[in-house]
């Protein structure tokens, strides 16, 4: 199984970016809950947003609330992570993950060790 992030670069204080999650033919994605992580240099991977398998429900942490949106395509087989008012803090390399049995999105997104399946992830540059 391969989850592939794509979407990162450059951007100014302020902007935009779309972050997409993909997974290799066959996989059954539309039975994951997915979720977005983050690592910036010298941090610990940290929960950006998870979505559950059947889009019911979504968890945002508390400094992504109002800037970030998560939501999935079925038919596309991706999970989107919209990005707004970027700041250099979102300076990372960004991954996603899934899941398939979760007590809740919160939960998921409050426990990066517990994925079953990681992406390798996409860098995400804020210049300031």
């Amino acid at each position: 199984v391969r989850l592939v992030e794509s979407g990162g670069g450059l951007v100014q204080a302020g902007g935009s970016l779309r972050l997409s999650c993909g997974a290799s033919s066959g996989f059954p994605f539309d039975r994951y809950a997915i979720g977005w992580f983050r690592q910036a240099p010298g941090k610990e991977r940290e929960g950006v947003s998870c979505i559950s398998s059947d889009n019911s429900s979504s968890y945002y942490a508390d400094s992504m609330k109002g800037r970030f949106t998560i939501f999935r395509d079925t038919a596309e087989n991706t999970v989107y992570l919209e990005m707004n008012s970027l700041n250099p803090e979102d300076t990372a390399v960004y991954y996603c993950a899934a899941k398939l049995w979760i007590i809740s999105v919160q939960a998921m997104c409050d426990a990066p060790n517990a994925m079953d399946f990681w992406g390798k992830g996409t860098l995400v540059t804020v210049s300031s």
